[in-house]
């Protein structure tokens, strides 16, 4: 459904993009996460016909996005980060409009544009002049316009950007409606918007595909060891016999008013120690205020993987 082959794209002497590659097949919501810079708005022109590459190839449904532009549009419903509305113009007349540009015929654009407007949750201003609605409504109004001609592909650039929280709730429950049945990709910055959406996410960095997968699986390959934490009323020296670590191990910490601080990697496979280490410091009549195991987030992911840090959380 969308592909990107061996891409690469340079502004002047700058590398934007340094032969990135993926492909998305059939139903399948993917998040584009980069941080600013990184190449994730070069990629989404690209695949929207916007630029061309400079070397590789980019194709929408099988066509390609510079030498079959016009067919690998018609099968495209883009919503750019700030949608290109008339803020005098009414809903419906707008949608219209949009309509025409599609090349709709006269006899599908009045269902098209009555299945947008209901889709998109805007029936109660679609008479409503676009300018005169919230930022949230416009949105709404620029995703009703980028599926009027029902795309296979909808490709998505900032969808929540500037909305307030239950604004972003509402599009994300609108998005995930839009993407049970066509292929979607979201770029965006705020991570717990692309996990919560996306059952795929794409990690662009320096021009650099740098990760592909599921959650799960980029938290398996890039997220390091979990992490055991306890805070324990004790010298390090006696928390240290308590787990059978080395006196001088980095891990313990000694804190203010007799407390320490053990956070220890955990092996590979190991079972939960949390009960084990309970009832050790339980036997020795050691109180402990905390106690918890930390694995690895997309977060932690991507924040090890923009800058550098693979494997460290």
């Amino acid at each position: 459904m969308v592909a990107l082959d061996r891409v690469h794209k340079w502004y002047g002497r700058v590398h934007a993009l340094r032969g990135v590659s993926f492909e998305l097949h059939p139903g399948q919501v993917a998040g584009l996460l980069g941080p600013n810079g990184a190449g994730k708005s070069t990629t989404i022109r690209i695949l929207t016909g916007m630029i061309p590459p400079d070397a590789g190839h980019a194709s929408i449904r099988a066509h390609d996005t510079l030498n079959q532009s016009l067919d690998a549009r018609a099968k495209l419903g883009y919503l750019p980060e700030s949608a290109p509305l008339y803020p005098e113009m009414r809903v419906a007349d707008y949608l219209a409009f949009r309509a025409r540009i599609y090349a709709l015929d006269r006899s599908r654009r009045r269902p098209a544009i009555d299945r947008a407007i209901e889709r998109c949750w805007l029936r109660d201003v679609r008479n409503r002049r676009i300018g005169h609605l919230s930022k949230g409504y416009r949105q709404r109004v620029g995703l009703a316009a980028a599926i009027l001609h029902d795309p296979e592909v909808l490709i998505l650039d900032e969808p929540t950007n500037g909305l307030d929280p239950t604004q972003i709730a509402q599009m994300r429950t609108l998005v995930r409606e839009l993407g049970s049945d066509r292929t979607m990709l979201i770029s965006s910055h705020i991570l717990p918007e692309i996990e919560q959406i996306c059952s795929r996410i794409l990690i662009v960095a320096s021009g650099e595909l740098k990760a592909d997968g599921t959650p799960a699986e980029l938290i398996a390959q890039h997220g390091g060891p979990s992490r055991l934490i306890v805070e324990a009323r004790c010298t390090p020296e006696k928390a240290g016999l308590i787990l059978g670590l080395p006196q001088q191990s980095p891990c313990l910490t000694e804190l203010s008013e007799g407390w320490t601080r053990i956070e220890s990697p955990c092996a590979p496979h190991e079972p939960d120690p949390r009960e084990r280490v309970a009832s050790a410091f339980a036997s020795a009549g050691t109180p402990v205020r905390e106690l918890r195991l930390t694995t690895a987030t997309v977060e932690d992911v991507f924040l090890a993987l923009a800058h550098g840090r693979e494997g460290t959380p």
